[in-house]
């Protein structure tokens, strides 16, 4: 494969994959539960989801590390497995993809709050998403996703954490915005020009967002992004916003209308386009007809 940035440098459209949590639940993951126990006692289920994903199409395919690090890990008691979570999320994805595909680590919040908040210290967090990384850099992913950031600290953080100790591997980092009357900001209070500035000085090769907002929204971030930035831009957008009709939480938007919307995505200047939370392998195969279709078109 060639390198990611080589690619989306020489204006290349990639699909990344959908939703890996809501994924879990339809599998008979139980609320409370840890996902990411999962690597070590149900492989196959890892291995299941990264084959839809596979032949939906997508070009990126993330791990089930999504919670990983060892922070977060310690809510399950299970900070001391840490090494071995990641490094097997790992085996499971690249059994099925091989080397055709670009695999992807995945790093979330750590749920914990960074000083003068909270009572974590800058260094903690930086030492535990160091663990984390490099468990997954040394196990073969190809890129680092951290994802669903609301604290820029946090973010920025992670990514000089990669960078420290594999400043050779591509990051992307996603950031994770609610629309209010004065414009987008995390629930910490980050606008996206703030995001942008912060990521970009953190020397993060991707930036963009992902969760929180269905694929419209996601457009008007993404054009935001594209306005403010040179770095390619990554979205993954929820299947809209969920709805709990009779018991059953239910995402609205349906991959044909995914489908549709994907070419504002493109038209607004997105290099990576994938799905979050609700989304599904179909919703992956729309995208793909869309970026294909377009690759073809300006030949």
């Amino acid at each position: 494969m060639k390198p990611i940035l080589q690619r989306l440098k020489n204006g290349e459209v990639l699909v990344a994959d959908g939703a890996m949590g809501t994924m879990l639940f339809d599998r008979n993951l139980k609320p409370g539960d840890c996902p990411e126990l999962l690597n070590l006692t149900k492989p196959e289920i890892l291995k299941e989801i990264a084959q839809l994903y596979f032949e939906a199409g997508a070009d990126i395919i993330q791990t089930n590390t999504f919670g990983g690090s060892p922070l977060k890990l310690s809510d399950y008691g299970l900070e001391d497995k840490c090494e071995e979570i990641n490094s097997k999320a790992v085996e499971s994805v690249r059994k099925v993809i091989g080397e055709s595909t670009y695999l992807s680590g995945s790093c979330g919040p750590s749920g914990k709050l960074l000083t003068p908040f909270g009572d974590t210290e800058p260094e903690l967090l930086l030492k535990g998403f160091e663990q984390q990384i490099n468990a997954l850099v040394n196990a073969g992913v190809n890129i680092i996703c951290i994802e669903t950031m609301t604290d820029l600290r946090e973010a920025t953080i992670a990514v000089r954490a990669a960078k420290n100790i594999h400043p050779e591997i591509p990051v992307m980092v996603s950031m994770t915005f609610d629309k209010i009357p004065k414009g987008y900001y995390t629930i910490m209070g980050v606008n996206i020009e703030d995001a942008v500035n912060g990521l970009e000085d953190a020397g993060a090769d991707i930036i963009g967002s992902n969760c929180g907002n269905g694929i419209d929204n996601m457009i008007e971030i993404s054009k935001h992004m594209k306005e403010l930035s040179a770095r390619p831009i990554l979205i993954q957008s929820n299947a809209g916003i969920p709805e709990n009709i009779e018991g059953k939480i239910v995402y609205p938007e349906s991959p044909s209308y995914f489908e549709d919307k994907t070419t504002e995505l493109i038209e607004a200047g997105v290099s990576i386009i994938g799905g979050c939370c609700g989304t599904t392998p179909e919703h992956i195969k729309g995208i793909r007809k869309v970026v294909d279709s377009t690759a073809r078109e300006n030949i």
